[in-house]
Formats: structure tokens, sequence, C-alpha cells
């Protein structure tokens, strides 16, 4: 599929979803909107969503392949990638916001603030910070994975108690999906070199990876732990008290 058809079929999903009908009030949706596009997306053809395998249901099952939609945590997905993977190949779906916009919602009067844009910017390398939940799996042949980059819409209630304006501890009603950026396809272990960054030396240390790729540490870390485990990096002779590694070939 070229880029041009997939922001067609992308395109064709919301327009799907959003003629679905929803019940009760302010803050019920969730992450319905982004679930329900992304499943259309996947597999337009309803009869093969929600299909019972084994003692779980699958979001999309179709032509001896499972399709997981993850819009939140990943450590829920463990249990059900066991069972899964010993059944057939498994992806897992992964939304992430590469541009978001925000507005406010007042949950008395339901008024919505004009959205506007988020300055952060993710970074798919940033997938780490649920990757790493399920590690162990990465390397199962049966395994992939799909970063769905997206331009999304996200609706607040302003209803937090840590501040005066409700923002703080707020809790998010809905998120609505708007353009699709990029599709980026992860299916055996050395596509995972795409989270190594350019312009790293023959040896380098957690921090000038996260210099590298412009994270922070926290993720940097978590991104050389899994690539170690999947054998894409090497760990070298220490410089002083920090640890070094290398690219593998």
């Amino acid at each position: 599929m070229t880029d041009s058809e997939r922001a067609e079929a992308f395109e064709a999903a919301c327009r799907a979803a959003a003629v679905r009908e929803y019940s009760g009030g302010i803050g019920t949706l969730a992450e319905k909107t982004l679930h329900a596009v992304l499943k259309r997306y996947i597999e337009p053809d309803e009869q093969f969503h929600e299909v019972p395998v084994g003692s779980f249901v699958a979001d999309v099952f179709r032509n001896e392949r499972i399709y997981e939609i993850q819009t939140g945590s990943f450590t829920p997905l463990r249990p059900k990638l066991e069972q899964l993977l010993d059944y057939t190949d498994v992806t897992v779906v992964y939304p992430m916001a590469a541009v978001k916009y925000l507005s406010w919602i007042d949950p008395d009067t339901g008024e919505t603030t004009k959205p506007r844009r988020s300055p952060k910017r993710v970074k798919p390398v940033e997938a780490v910070y649920e990757l790493i939940k399920i590690k162990y799996t990465l390397d199962n042949p049966r395994f992939h994975l799909r970063l769905i980059m997206l331009e999304i819409q996200e609706q607040r209630l302003r209803d937090g108690r840590r501040s005066r304006d409700g923002k703080r501890g707020s809790h998010r009603s809905d998120r609505v999906p708007a353009r699709l950026i990029e599709e980026i396809s992860f299916d055996k272990p050395e596509d995972f070199d795409k989270f190594i960054p350019a312009g790293l030396s023959s040896q380098f240390t957690i921090k000038e990876f996260a210099r590298a790729a412009g994270v922070c540490y926290g993720c940097a870390q978590r991104a050389v732990s899994i690539l170690l485990y999947l054998e894409r990096l090497g760990e070298c002779e220490k410089r002083g008290r920090e640890k070094q590694f290398s690219v593998r070939g």
C-alpha cells in the first residue's frame, strides 16, 4: 500500500468511526474514538472484529493474523500475547501523537475551548516506555509491531484538583485522530535499529545515546535495554564509571 493509499484508508476509517453512536455523557468515551478508528483502518470489514481466540478476544483476526490495538499501557497485554503468539502471528498496533492539539472541556457546562497545538512532538523511539513491558516478546518471530504516528486532537476535562484552573490532575476525555503522518513496521530484531540515532561514535554511553536521539535519559536507558536484549547493541569496557555500548553489525 502506498502512502497516499494509507492516507485515504485512514480518512475512510475516521469517517466510519465518526458515524458511530455513543451513549453517556462527558468523559465516558475514554479511548474509544482512537481505538475505533484504528480498528477500521486495520480491517474495514467488521465481521473480522472482536473475534474470540482461546480465552481472549482479538481486536482483529483475519487471514491467520491477529491485530491487537493498544492505546494505553502494555502491561495488560503481556498475558494476552503469551497465549495468542502460541496460536498465530500477532501484530501490535500502537498509536503515537506525533502532533497533538489540546482542547479543554468544562465538566459542568460542556463548553470546549478552541484546540491549541502542543509544543511537544513525540518521537517513535519513545515507544520504548511501553515496549519495555513486553521486552521478552520482541524477538518472537511471530511478533510484529506497527507504530502509527498521528496528528491527534486530545480533549481533556478541566476537573483537576491540583490547580485553580483545573488542569493539573485533569482527566482525558477522548483522543480523536485527525491525520495519519507515518506508519513504521517492525517484523524482526534488525528493524529495531530504527531506534538507534545517527551520529553516535563507535562506543557511546547512555547519555550520549540520549543526546543523539534527542530524548531524556530514562527513554534512552529503556531503548538501550531493549536493543541489548535484541542483540542490536553490545556492551564495551566502561569509561570511568559509565557503561559503554556499540552497534552490532
